[in-house]
């Protein structure tokens, strides 16, 4: 008795049918961000934000997959003409062996001449630095949102306060009327 086939061929003139679509991580499908650095809001003004490629090493890249990545003390630095990204943490590679990467390296960053020479202008403003706001995945490069910042002051940091406050209570209000009216 001969054996079935599980295998489908496609005949002329008909579509073959598709495969199911595998599970994604949503990391690496560029769903979700890898890291983010949720403090630099509060800490600085977020003036202008640009997209940079980061140059990495293969163990680098599959630790910031599993979300070993950490922007927290992370900066950016223009020095002779190239961009450098300093105080990224990036844990080491779980399966990993002896040539895994140093977890806060000096890190290159990728980006066109005039944005570098345009980054440097805008740096030597008194005041004005490179803070990374978030990495995370492009078409399976790693890419960097780099932020011209600006420093707060703790009364800047407590007006951003006062005023989340009072637009929460404002939202908090105007639901709470919805709801009355609905009634």
């Amino acid at each position: 008795m001969a054996r079935q086939t599980s295998h489908i061929i496609a005949q002329p003139g008909k579509a073959s049918p598709q495969k199911p679509a595998r599970p994604r991580d949503p990391v690496a499908a560029g769903d979700r961000d890898a890291a983010q650095n949720r403090a630099a809001s509060h800490n600085y003004f977020l003036l202008e934000k640009v997209e940079a490629g980061v140059a990495l090493r293969g163990t680098e890249v599959k630790s910031i997959r599993e979300g070993k990545a950490n922007l927290k003390d992370a900066y950016g630095l223009i020095k002779d003409g190239e961009a450098f990204l300093l105080n990224l943490h990036i844990g080491p590679y779980s399966h990993g062996n002896l040539a895994n990467h140093d977890e806060t390296r000096t890190r290159k960053l990728l980006l066109h001449k005039e944005e570098v020479r345009w980054l440097q202008s805008k740096t030597q403003i008194k005041g004005h630095t490179l803070i990374p706001t978030r990495l995370y995945f492009r078409k399976g490069r790693v890419k960097c949102e780099l932020a011209l910042a600006k420093g707060k002051q703790d009364w800047d940091k407590r007006e951003t306060e006062r005023r989340r406050e009072a637009d929460r209570e404002a939202r908090v209000a105007v639901n709470a009327s919805k709801h009355r009216m609905g009634r």
